[in-house]
């Protein structure tokens, strides 16, 4: 049994990754945008007003929570948590979020979810999930030094080959 959870053990790492921020620039742009029709003509055009409404509402509820027990995805309508165990892997469309394949072979939308953020998710994952950019960063480094490791090899034995140039040769009777 996991001990309780006191005020010095820290708290498992979650990770909510967002829409950005700056969308709610957009939904006051769309506020504005559509001000000029009601402005305008107030009694056929009002209906505008629920346009920047709903986009607020789904700049701020779109959301996938990144956790050691799972994911938790919210998105327009439902929310749905994702048990590691269920997730078989992740697919990176272009120009679309992540999509979380599940071993029932179904596939699960991850909002505001990119390749980019996958090192943040494979922190919070707590090492389910491996983060390419580290792997690659770690092969990178392992290449280098195996590139500096001959050319320390192919000097040293250059070194070999003048000095036994430079010194002369005996004579044999």
């Amino acid at each position: 049994m996991p001990p309780a959870q006191s005020s010095h053990t820290p708290k498992p790492l979650r990770h909510v990754i967002r829409i950005s921020q700056l969308a709610y620039m957009a939904c006051a742009f769309l506020l504005f945008a559509v001000s000029f029709p009601i402005f305008g003509w107030p009694v056929a055009f009002s209906w505008l007003l629920i346009l920047p409404i709903i986009a607020v509402y789904l700049v701020a509820r779109l959301r996938t929570t990144v956790s050691p027990d799972g994911l938790e995805v919210r998105s327009t309508f439902s929310k749905r948590t994702l048990a590691w165990d269920d997730v078989k892997g992740f697919r990176f469309p272009k120009r679309s979020w992540a999509r979380a394949e599940l071993t029932d072979g179904t596939e699960v939308t991850l909002p505001a979810v990119s390749f980019v953020r996958l090192p943040e998710i494979a922190i919070a994952s707590g090492g389910r999930i491996t983060d390419p950019y580290a792997s690659a960063a770690e092969a990178f480094a392992a290449k280098e030094a195996e590139e500096e490791e001959a050319a320390a090899e192919a000097e040293a034995e250059s070194e070999v080959a003048e000095n036994s140039q430079d010194q002369p040769e005996e004579k044999r009777p």
